[in-house]
Parts: C-alpha cells; sequence; structure tokens
C-alpha cells in the first residue's frame, strides 16, 4: 500500500482531503470523535440530540399558524362557540381583556368555528354591508374573503365552505371554496357607525346565518355571545405544551392538510397522524429547551426584524406585517421558494390570512404597520411619554387608527383604558388635530395636560408597540407619498 503524500495509508489512489473525516472535529455542540470515520458512541448521542433539537426547533417556527389556529379554536371552543350557529360578537369592541393575537379595537368582530368533519358542506350567509370578512383553515390558509373584499363585493351573500374529501352534489346559488381542512375560522367585521357598534351589530345578528348545507329545511337557531369584557385566551403557547397543540391537529385534521415533507418533520420528533404523541423523558427535555429557542427566534424574527423589505421605508422604523407582499409569503412569486421568516414574522404576532391585507387594492381592505422603536432606534418603555405625528391627509377612506399591543401576549396593552387605542372614528368627538391637519398622538403612563383625547395609556414596568391601521388605504400609502413619523420619545 503506497503511503505518499497524494495517497494516504490504506488507499492504492490519491484521496481528496475534502472527502475525508478527521478523528476529532471541534463544533458548536462540543468535540466529535470518529475511528476510520465510524462516530463513536458518544457521538452519535450528541449528534442524535442535536438533530432532534433542530428538528424541534423548526417544528416549532414551522408550525405557528397551526398552533396558533389551534389556540383559537380551544378558547373559542372554552368560551362557548362550540357549534357553528354560535358566534362570537365584539358588540362593545375588542378590549384589552380577552387575549387576541393583535386585535383591534376599532371594528365589531364576529367569530364562528366551522367544523366541516361534522357537519359536512357549511353554509355561510352574510348580509350586505359588511367589512372585510374571511375563512382560514387550520394552517390558517386562505380559504376565502367575505364582504368588500370577497366575490359578493359587500352586496351580501351566500357562502359554501366544503370539507376535504367531499364528492357529494354542490348545489347552485352559492360563493364555493374548498377547505383543506375541517377546522376553519370565520372572522367577520363590522364598521362602527357614527362612533357606536348598534348598526354592526344588528347587521350582524339580523342577516348572519351559519348551518350546515344537509338542515337547510332545520335550520339551527343563531347564537350570538358577547365576547366584549370576557375574560379568555386564544392564544398559543409557547412552553414544551406548543408540540401537544400541533399534535392535537394533526389527529383531528385528514392527512392531506400538510404536504408530505412537513408530515416527516413533525414525525421526526414523535408527532404522527396515525401514533400518539409521547415523547419520552429525554425527547420531553429536548422539546423543552427547542421551544425556548424557538420562542425566542420568534421573537427575533418579530422584534429585532434583520430583513430590509421588512421596513416600509429606509429612514423609518414602520415595518409591514407581510414581507414580500405575498399572503402565501411566496419569494419573488415563488423563484425564492416560501419565506418562512416572514411568514413567523407574521403568524407569532398576528391572525387573518388574507390577500386583500397584502395587496395594492385602493379604497379596499386594510393596511398596516408596526413599529416596537422609537426614533433613536430604542424599544417603546412604558415609563416615557412618546409622541406619534401622523402628517395631513392620512391615507384612510374608511378610518385610521393606532393600537398599543403587549409584547408578551401580542394582545391590546392592558391598562386603565379598556381600549389602548385613538381611531378616527371610534375617537372622532375627542381627537383634537393641529392646524395643518396633522395630528399628534400621546403615549405615556400620565395623560397629558392638553390633548387628552389625543392619548394612549402605557404602564411603566412593561415594554409596548404600536400598529398603525387604514381602512380603506388611499393611493398616497401605496405610492408612499403620505410617510409616517417615527414614534418619539419627548
Amino acid at each position: 500500500m503506497s503511503t505518499s503524500a497524494d495517497v494516504p495509508a490504506g488507499y492504492n489512489t490519491p484521496i481528496p482531503s475534502k472527502i475525508m473525516t478527521p478523528d476529532r472535529v471541534e463544533t458548536r455542540i462540543g468535540t466529535l470523535e470518529f475511528t476510520d470515520g465510524f462516530p463513536s458512541e458518544e457521538t452519535a448521542a450528541k449528534v442524535f440530540d442535536q438533530l432532534d433539537f433542530a428538528r424541534a426547533v423548526e417544528v416549532f417556527l414551522q408550525s405557528i399558524p397551526a398552533a396558533s389556529l389551534e389556540g383559537l379554536r380551544a378558547g373559542l371552543t372554552d368560551f362557548g362557540l362550540d357549534a357553528a350557529n354560535k358566534v362570537g360578537i365584539a358588540d362593545q369592541l375588542l378590549d384589552s381583556t380577552p387575549l387576541f393575537l393583535t386585535g383591534n379595537t376599532d371594528t365589531v368582530y364576529a367569530l364562528a368555528m366551522l367544523d366541516l368533519h361534522r357537519d359536512g358542506p357549511t353554509v355561510v350567509e352574510i348580509p350586505p354591508g359588511c367589512g372585510p370578512g374571511t375563512v382560514n383553515d387550520a394552517w390558517f390558509r386562505f380559504v376565502t374573503d367575505m364582504g368588500k373584499p370577497g366575490p359578493d363585493r359587500g352586496a351580501g351573500g351566500n357562502y359554501l365552505i366544503v370539507p376535504p374529501g367531499y364528492e357529494g352534489e354542490i348545489p347552485d346559488g352559492y360563493h364555493v371554496s374548498h377547505s383543506r381542512s375541517y377546522t376553519n375560522l370565520l372572522a367577520l367585521r363590522g364598521f362602527l357607525v357614527d362612533g357606536k357598534t348598534d348598526a354592526a351589530k344588528a347587521m350582524f345578528e339580523d342577516g348572519v346565518k351559519i348551518y350546515p348545507l344537509n338542515a337547510e329545511g332545520a335550520r339551527p337557531e343563531m347564537q350570538f355571545l358577547s365576547i366584549s369584557g370576557k375574560a379568555f385566551n386564544t392564544i398559543h403557547a409557547n412552553d414544551r405544551s406548543f408540540y401537544e397543540e400541533v399534535a392535537d391537529v394533526i389527529t383531528r385534521e385528514p392527512i392531506e392538510l400538510i404536504d408530505p415533507e412537513t408530515r416527516g418533520l413533525l414525525a421526526a420528533i414523535g408527532i404522527h397522524k396515525d401514533h400518539p404523541f409521547a415523547p419520552d423523558e429525554r425527547m420531553l427535555g429536548l422539546l423543552s429547551e427547542a421551544a425556548a429557542v424557538g420562542n425566542a427566534t420568534a421573537r427575533a424574527i418579530c422584534f429585532k426584524t434583520r430583513d430590509p423589505r421588512a421596513y416600509y421605508y429606509e429612514d423609518r422604523k414602520w415595518k409591514t406585517g407581510f414581507v414580500g407582499g405575498d399572503y402565501r409569503w411566496l419569494d419573488k412569486d415563488g423563484r425564492g421558494g416560501r419565506n418562512m421568516d416572514a411568514r413567523t414574522l407574521f403568524f407569532y404576532q398576528a391572525t387573518l390570512n388574507t390577500p386583500a391585507m397584502a395587496l395594492e387594492m385602493v379604497g379596499v381592505g386594510s393596511q398596516y404597520a408596526l413599529s416596537e422603536h422609537d426614533s433613536a432606534g430604542n424599544y417603546l418603555q412604558g415609563d416615557k411619554t412618546y409622541r406619534l405625528t401622523l402628517p395631513a391627509g392620512i391615507p384612510a377612506q374608511d378610518f385610521w387608527s393606532v393600537i398599543a399591543y403587549d409584547p408578551q401576549t401580542r394582545s391590546e396593552l392592558q391598562t386603565g383604558q379598556a381600549l389602548p387605542s385613538r381611531s378616527s372614528e371610534k375617537d372622532r368627538d375627542e381627537l383634537v388635530y393641529n392646524e395643518d391637519g396633522s395630528i399628534d398622538l400621546y403615549f405615556g403612563p400620565e395623560q397629558p395636560s392638553e390633548h387628552g383625547g389625543n392619548w394612549i395609556q402605557t404602564i411603566p414596568s412593561k415594554s409596548w408597540y404600536g400598529i398603525l391601521r387604514l381602512y380603506g388605504p388611499l393611493e398616497s400609502w401605496f405610492d408612499k407619498s403620505w410617510i409616517p413619523n417615527d414614534i418619539e420619545q419627548i
């Protein structure tokens, strides 16, 4: 056997060093040891722990949409929305008492959970004048819009949501959508009239009907339950129980809910359609750590965003929730694949996936801008006082609002104000505009001596972040001829 420099001992021909494995390799997970390429027992155990841990972190990040929808399903079901004809309605607006990911304080929500496995194809009748409405499946994917951005264009209409695998007859007269899951969230929104909820509440209670297609002759009576001022949780876990939530989704839904690659990723850590989720003690420890790292990663993606495309302007802190401008998070129409970080940025802090929030639709739908930093680049703190100046000509055909949120829960900030927000519709009798048509909004623990109607309260012991919403966004938003100032400490 040759022992020349080009032909190592044990070989007859030259062997490129780049294909060889040294006996010892120093890595971020420690020293890895081999005997002629065979891993030692300790090395094999170490890399398998790392493999399971890495996959569990990836499951956390990829499954946030599913866990988030499951959090809504569980929370709303526990509240009493355990049948499709039971609708939760924010008849006094969505205040900060219930926990919802970045819910808004300025439209009247009507929420229902559809179970297509139990009910089969389900009819949803919505009345004329309904604001933006959306149906999302169990992986928080878009199914259909309703109301103004939907196919009824605000004229009202009858929708039919069809379960996966359904082969029965589909009658005429419906806007038909096929869902990939049995569980579906229906969220409708109604606008305030003269700053009040009465008209939207009556519109929903008089006009919304939800029933199985096969029960059209014996429709269940609609029940509307107020969710305003009620304490309950709809947010997914950030600890090890996150994986139990995802496992429940996989057990309940058809196997085709997700693609084979994603199924394989989940199965690699024990989440499998055909088997109970029963991790052993070793895996439980890894899952606890993976959930902590996954949660930290999601928070960094959201609040320390490193993708420059997330920012609306080069010299501002305002960010979009839809990086790339695609509700599927497909980068460059899919040539760059799915932008996983962009999807995490949205679903870790928000809900309701619809093209209407991502597309440039002048005068229709809504647009959002988020900021957790002040003009100096510091996190927003509840013990400090800030000012946000919105220039004249705010580009909102319907109305605008600014809401303060808690970075822990990503829900409305709980303060002495039940509705931690200012809105051109809800608060129109209190807001004071500047002579040039601009408006200064104030944030801090104490109400300012002047322009108290422009104040949003904060809590000294807590951080916060803000979201600017534009309903019926105008061209000046999309062409960036109107630009909001950053939030500045004063």
